[in-house]
């Protein structure tokens, strides 16, 4: 399966995508194949033009976006979309709730609270047999896949923050 299936990574794109195409919009205005383009160049974030167009067209109704139909060098006019000034407070809005809510979740997958199927004589990262484990090796004696901890955030591109 690629990095952009899967059940998680649609779930999150779902929570995310209106925000990440008002944030692509808040420069300049942008047309519907330009936005899955810029999308697409982030794995994660690719959708399509069944997802997106809709979208777009929720976005005008509530105001968040304007439309103009500008002509085409090449092909039949083209709709771009602008960020109006509610679509702008929308995506302020998110901006300032994203860390909160980001650390909050992160919060939650990194709980230090010890294993309870581990005894304290057991370091619960350590396997008799093999030595460390290391994150994403699974523990035999708990059928789960260990996480890793204490990563940098990274940009979409994969630069540390």
């Amino acid at each position: 399966m690629n990095e952009a299936g899967g059940r998680v990574p649609s779930q999150l794109r779902k929570g995310v995508l209106e925000y990440c195409v008002l944030a692509l919009l808040r420069d300049e205005p942008k047309y519907g194949v330009e936005l899955l383009a810029e999308l697409s160049a982030v794995s994660v974030m690719t959708t399509s033009q069944g997802t997106i167009y809709p979208l777009l067209s929720r976005l005008r109704r509530e105001g968040f976006v304007d439309t103009e139909l500008r002509e085409s060098p090449s092909g039949p006019p083209r709709r771009y979309y602008a960020l109006t000034a509610l679509g702008r407070t929308a995506l302020a809005e998110f901006a300032g709730a994203w860390p909160r809510f980001r650390d909050a979740v992160d919060h939650f997958l990194d709980d230090p609270r010890p294993d309870p199927r581990t005894s304290p004589e057991t370091d619960s990262k350590t396997d008799p047999k093999s030595g460390p484990r290391t994150a994403g090796q699974t523990d035999p004696q708990a059928d789960v896949q260990t996480a890793p901890r204490n990563h940098p955030r990274t940009d979409p591109q994969g630069d540390t923050a």
